[in-house]
C-alpha cells in the first residue's frame, strides 16, 4: 500500500485517510493505491462501509496533483483500477462510501467526494470546481 494512504479497519468499517503533505493532491501512484483499497473493500464480505477523509486540518483533497503534471504526468494518465482517485469508475460497488470532508475539496478532490454515496462536511469545509472558471469540464467522474 502507498505511504500516501492510511487504512484502518474498525470492525465492518474501513477508514481511508489520504495523507499527502500540503494538499492531499492525487497523482497516478496514489490513485492506483486508492483503487486497490476500494477494490479490496468491495471484495471483502466483512467490510460494510468505507469512510474516506483527508489527513491534516486544511485539505480533504486538492484533486489532481499539479506538481506531478508539471513533471510530465499527463491529464489522461492511467489512474488505475477505479479511475481517478480509485473510485470514480467502480460501478459495481454495492456498499456505501462516505466522504468526510474536513477542509478544502477542490477540483478532483470534490469529484472524489461527489462519487461517494454520502458527503459529511465539517464546518470549515469548502468545495469548488475551479476548472469550470477556465472553461474546462470537470470530467474525472464525480459529475459525469
Amino acid at each position: 500500500m502507498s505511504e500516501a494512504l492510511h487504512l484502518t479497519r474498525n470492525g465492518p468499517i474501513l477508514e481511508i485517510t489520504l495523507d499527502r503533505p500540503k494538499a492531499n493532491a492525487i497523482d497516478a501512484k496514489t490513485s492506483f493505491a486508492m483503487g486497490e483499497a476500494f477494490l479490496n473493500f468491495r471484495d471483502d464480505p466483512e467490510l460494510r462501509v468505507a469512510i474516506i477523509t483527508g489527513g491534516g486540518e486544511k485539505f480533504f483533497s486538492a484533486g489532481w496533483d499539479l506538481k506531478a503534471a508539471a513533471e510530465g504526468e499527463a491529464p489522461d494518465a492511467d489512474f488505475g483500477p477505479g479511475g481517478f482517485a480509485g473510485l470514480t469508475e467502480i460501478f459495481d460497488l454495492d456498499k456505501p462510501v462516505i466522504a468526510a470532508v474536513n477542509g478544502y475539496a477542490f477540483g478532483g478532490g470534490f469529484e472524489l467526494a461527489l462519487a461517494d454515496d454520502f458527503i459529511v462536511c465539517a464546518e470549515n469545509a469548502s468545495v469548488a470546481l475551479p476548472e469550470a472558471q477556465l472553461g474546462i469540464v470537470p470530467d474525472r467522474g464525480g459529475v459525469v
